[in-house]
């Protein structure tokens, strides 16, 4: 798989207060490509990361309809995926960050 694969399946980290949480747990969460697979996010994560994973959850939040300025419109959908690391393999997600 070609980097430029892995990061259109992984597009971004979600840091929210359930996922601080979850990292506890030795668990990341992700925002990925609504069409990616379990099994394709288990490899790309294990290639960019360089971890062990033991497993990989996912779940499809469809948008809500919201009015902006009167007029109706509709969030995009969103997959995630709650990644649980093998024992002994960790990812930082603030190292990029100053």
């Amino acid at each position: 798989m070609k980097p430029v694969d892995m990061y259109s399946i992984i597009q971004a980290p979600l840091i929210t207060e359930k996922a601080t949480l979850l990292s506890e747990n030795n668990k990341v969460v992700f925002k990925v490509s609504i069409s990616s697979t379990k099994a394709d996010i288990k490899s790309a994560i294990e290639a960019l990361f360089s971890v062990k994973v033991a497993s990989v959850n996912t779940s499809l939040l469809k948008g809500k309809i919201k009015r902006f300025k009167g007029r109706y419109g509709r969030r995009s959908d969103v997959k995630r995926a709650i990644v649980t690391l093998a024992p002994g393999y960790s990812i930082d997600l603030a190292a990029g960050v100053s």
